[in-house]
């Protein structure tokens, strides 16, 4: 009888154990996930194309609304999407660099959000803006032969 009565106990204890675990609690709310975080553009020629985007989804169980998005400066600019994204739903940040400055990319753009799981997300963009193209100076025609007179 009493190995009966532990082989219950046990078994309602087992029950248990695996009734918590189907209970566990999912987070209610949106979520943001990103598919990448850091865009590296390689070499850009000056004046190129600067412009990346960030794929994300909102894997939460309520609509994600993206805040106005914080560059580290002026020459990195952010455009999101105004409109909330519904759970499951994808949408983009594009950020557009400007290329009009030769050397080295390395800026951030800050997102903000009304995710639960992570409601500030820091974006980055890396590379390397490649010199101006030297324009060449016209040839000096005197003294070859130019119509010119020195009288």
């Amino acid at each position: 009888m009493k190995k009966v009565i532990y082989l219950l106990g046990f078994m309602f204890l087992m029950i248990g154990v695996a009734k918590a675990q189907d209970n566990r609690e999912v987070p209610m709310g949106p979520e943001i996930e990103f598919e990448n975080v850091v865009h590296d553009y390689g070499d850009v020629p000056y004046n190129g194309n600067g412009e990346c985007e960030f794929r994300f989804t909102n894997t939460g169980t309520e609509p994600l609304i993206i805040q106005k998005p914080k560059s580290s400066c002026g020459c990195t600019i952010p455009s999101w999407p105004k409109e909330p994204i519904l759970p499951g739903e994808s949408d983009v940040i594009t950020v557009t660099y400007r290329t009009n400055r030769p050397g080295t990319i390395n800026k951030t753009v800050t997102v903000y959000s009304n995710a639960v799981n992570n409601s500030t997300v820091v974006l980055r963009i890396k590379g390397r803006v490649l010199d101006q193209p030297t324009q060449a100076l016209p040839e000096n025609n005197l003294g070859n032969g130019s119509p010119i007179n020195n009288q």
